[in-house]
């Protein structure tokens, strides 16, 4: 581990900042590195994920006498001066043949660990698939196939889907162009059997092709561009619970506040609650009637207003009934 130092100069002051943990945090950066001894196949496997990693990607090219599993102090000193929180490391020996470890780090010390045995004859890389390739710095999208990389317990197949998720995971963007969207990796593995030997993990890559339908939206063509290989889960070294929860924790600016009584609905539409004091009936807007004022006098209506009221909706007169229509006077002929 480097040693912690005071800055002399505004050039070092910066290069501490910028090494300093941020509440935005710059996208994983990945070293590959190889060992004393490291195949072809291991070498080619190593070439293709470093194509489809840039530009976020760093390669080594000379050997380093590491045993991951056994002393992992200088994949840390790697972590810390190259400023990479992935590093895939490619070694081959007669007990672990065509092994490919992936290492993840926190705060550049060794998170977890994963090691994957390449199965030779499966292999076929970029270059052997004829055709157009992705452009450089795009991110994929990601289809896991299989029961095993569900499983509730973990285990090393939900160890590599996450593993896998972070190494293609690029920078972090708010918006997706479909443009951008030019290929697929796929991930797969088949059901787990109970005394027999664990399924493979079978990686592809497939270009994704746009092509006319004749209608609004275009036809949706995948083809295989590389790399094809299979993989055998190793060893692995899972996180302490201290520390993955230590490093899955997430800034307070980051965290978006709640607000009171508005809540999304399954469909997506934002609803609202609006709490309303009690209401004073007696204020209440109604409609301007005659019949409905009150008298001067305030104990009531006028009889004038109540046989108005009663005349307009077919009711009597002012309340003296067949009485007083029997005693009205007849009309005069002139």
């Amino acid at each position: 581990m480097l040693r912690q130092i005071k800055p002399r100069n505004a050039r070092s002051k910066r290069a501490l900042e910028k090494k300093a943990p941020h509440v935005l945090e710059n996208p994983k950066k990945t070293l590959f590195l190889r060992g004393t001894s490291c195949s072809q196949l291991v070498q080619l496997v190593i070439t293709d994920l470093f194509s489809l990693k840039r530009p976020l990607a760093v390669k080594f090219t000379k050997k380093n006498p590491i045993h991951p599993f056994e002393d992992a102090s200088s994949l840390e000193f790697f972590s810390e001066k190259n400023d990479a929180s992935l590093l895939v490391f490619g070694a081959h020996s007669k007990k672990r043949p065509h092994s490919l470890t992936f290492v993840r780090t926190f705060d550049y010390k060794v998170l977890d660990m994963l090691e994957l045995y390449l199965q030779p004859e499966t292999l076929r890389t970029l270059s052997q698939f004829k055709g157009d390739k992705p452009a450089v710095g795009l991110k994929p999208l990601l289809l896991f196939a299989g029961t095993p990389f569900e499983s509730p317990t973990p285990t090393g197949y939900t160890l590599l889907k996450s593993v896998f998720i972070d190494f293609f995971k690029g920078q972090d963007t708010n918006t997706v162009d479909v443009e951008g969207l030019q290929y697929i990796i796929s991930i797969a593995a088949g059901e787990e059997v109970e005394g027999d030997t664990p399924p493979k993990v079978h990686l592809r890559g497939f270009l994704i092709k746009t092509k006319r339908s004749g209608q609004k939206l275009p036809r949706v063509e995948v083809e295989e561009m590389g790399p094809r290989m299979d993989f055998r889960i190793g060893r692995i070294k899972e996180a302490e619970d201290s520390v993955m929860k230590e490093a899955l924790k997430r800034a307070k600016g980051l965290e978006a506040k709640s607000k009171k009584n508005i809540e999304t609905d399954i469909v997506g539409d934002k609803m609202g609650r609006i709490h309303l004091g009690r209401q004073d009936l007696g204020k209440l807007q109604t409609r301007k009637m005659k019949g409905l004022k009150r008298s001067r006098d305030g104990n009531g209506t006028d009889g004038d207003d109540l046989a108005l009221v009663d005349d307009e909706f077919g009711g009597f007169d002012s309340g003296e009934g067949e009485d007083a229509t029997a005693t009205k006077k007849p009309r005069r002929d002139s």
